[in-house]
Order: structure tokens, then C-alpha cells, then sequence
């Protein structure tokens, strides 16, 4: 069953030499629980660059898959301390990354819950920098 939520999405993105550059985002979304695993969706606007976007966090035991669909097109997991590659398709191109989990961690019943996600990116085999994320749900 699909229910309507708020999220409230706060990310950071910390390069090697500069000032981490944070994102702070409150939206309303959707969670559903299916196949023994959460979706929560949500539409990304203008504020964060990815306006005709959807974003999909897949939470299933042990790991968490990042999925953006709609002007651009990625499959990101996270598992910690492991290493997965992906395509990230944009309308002008696609670029190679790697992204590697440090820490995975959730915890998410029927009104809501927590998603935390710590991870590092390589993009086209040059690093990117540490992405933290943290989610909070919540039941409209």
C-alpha cells in the first residue's frame, strides 16, 4: 500500500580541498512497502538541479539502491565496503561512477523512519569527494 509522506533530505558533499557544500530539502514524497523492501519517491525540483526527476530510495536488507529516473537515468548501491559501478545517463551524455558505502543504515516501519548513508564517489576514476545523507520520514 502506497502512502503519502514528507521527507526531509539533508546531503552534503565533502571535496578534497574545499568547504563540504550542503543541501537541505524538505518535499513530499511517497513510501510503499513491496517485494520485502521500502520505495520512498519523490519529485526533484528546480532547487536541487534535477527538476523532471524522480528519485527512488530501494531499502531491502543490507543494502540501499538509489534510483533517478525521467531527464536522467542512475542505479546507485550501497552496500558498505562494497564497491559498485554505475552509468549515469544525462540528456547531453553518461559518465562512469563508482560509488563505495562506509556506512548503510535505516530503520523504517509502516509511518515513517530514518535513512542515513555515508558513502565515497569516483567519477570517471578520479574521486569526487564523501556524500552524507540523511532522510527522515514521515506519515502525512
Amino acid at each position: 500500500m502506497k502512502r503519502d509522506v514528507v521527507l526531509s533530505i539533508r546531503g552534503r558533499q565533502t571535496y578534497a580541498d574545499a568547504e563540504p557544500e550542503v543541501i537541505e530539502l524538505v518535499t513530499d514524497g511517497t513510501m510503499a512497502y513491496r517485494s520485502g523492501g521500502w520505495d520512498i519517491s519523490y519529485q526533484e525540483s528546480a532547487l536541487t538541479g534535477l527538476e523532471g526527476v524522480t528519485t527512488t530510495f530501494r531499502v531491502e536488507p543490507g543494502k540501499i539502491i538509489l534510483r533517478r529516473t525521467g531527464k536522467l537515468q542512475s542505479e546507485m548501491v550501497f552496500q558498505e565496503g562494497v564497491a559498485h559501478d554505475s552509468l549515469y545517463q544525462m540528456p547531453f551524455g553518461a559518465m562512469m561512477m563508482t560509488v563505495k558505502a562506509t556506512f548503510v543504515f535505516f530503520d523504517i516501519v509502516e509511518d515513517g523512519g530514518t535513512i542515513d548513508l555515508t558513502y565515497h564517489i569516483d567519477i570517471e576514476n578520479t574521486s569526487a569527494g564523501v556524500i552524507d545523507y540523511h532522510l527522515d520520514i514521515r506519515a502525512k
